[in-house]
């Protein structure tokens, strides 16, 4: 399993920026005191250096450091905290997970596990299951239901209680509170077969080109 980089905020972004058209924090330092020496050693015995701008000078110097080695700080946690969610993330390699989409593979007519989720509570929500051609093969009144997950199970047959051949089937939700449209969420389990981390964050590899954010994940088997 391979991590990609991690993408910096605008925030490292701009540090970055900063410390390539600027020389390092050290030799920064260094050269600042050479010439703080310098200019001391070379100031006007009627007219010397002001304290106040003297402590100006070691002030500004003092707020550059600070900041980019602040920044270096701030750059460092960003890798730790996404290598870190990667490294939990990989617990989940070989378990199955609950995410968004309604796919649904019947096999050795074995029951097939899936969920509903509503964002609000609906009066009335029915779910039906499809075969590859389209046909409405089985269908689930399942009255009002609240927000939240509602986890189903679909034993293969179709309404007439005709055991299916194997296949793909696709679960449709329709869901209202009164004459509104809910928009339901039809949920599935799915394998998790790599994890890597890329721009927007954790993703998992489902297999068969499927993937999912760690985000979308609603329960773990």
């Amino acid at each position: 399993m391979t991590a990609s980089a991690i993408t910096s905020t605008d925030g490292a972004s701009a540090a970055g920026a900063l410390s390539s058209k600027t020389v390092s924090s050290a030799d920064g330092e260094q050269r600042f005191l050479k010439l703080l020496v310098t200019q001391l050693n070379n100031q006007d015995p009627l007219n010397p250096l002001d304290n106040a701008e003297l402590t100006s000078q070691l002030a500004q110097m003092s707020t550059v450091s600070g900041i980019e080695k602040l920044n270096t700080a701030f750059q460092s946690l960003l890798a730790q905290s996404g290598s870190s969610q990667v490294l939990q993330s990989a617990s989940l390699i070989g378990h199955s997970v609950l995410v968004p989409g309604n796919g649904l593979a019947l096999e050795q007519g074995a029951a097939v596990p899936f969920a509903v989720e509503l964002p609000q509570g609906a009066d009335s929500v029915k779910v039906t299951v499809t075969d590859a051609a389209g046909n409405t093969v089985r269908s689930f009144d399942l009255g009002a239901l609240p927000q939240g997950v509602k986890t189903l199970s679909w034993d293969g047959k179709s309404d007439g209680g005709v055991q299916l051949a194997d296949g793909a089937y696709t679960v449709n939700v329709a869901a209202y509170s009164g004459d509104s449209r809910v928009t339901g969420i039809a949920l599935t389990y799915a394998g998790v077969a790599s994890v890597s981390q890329g721009g927007n964050g954790v993703a998992l590899d489902l297999g068969a080109g499927r993937k999912a954010a760690l985000s979308e994940v609603r329960l773990i088997l």
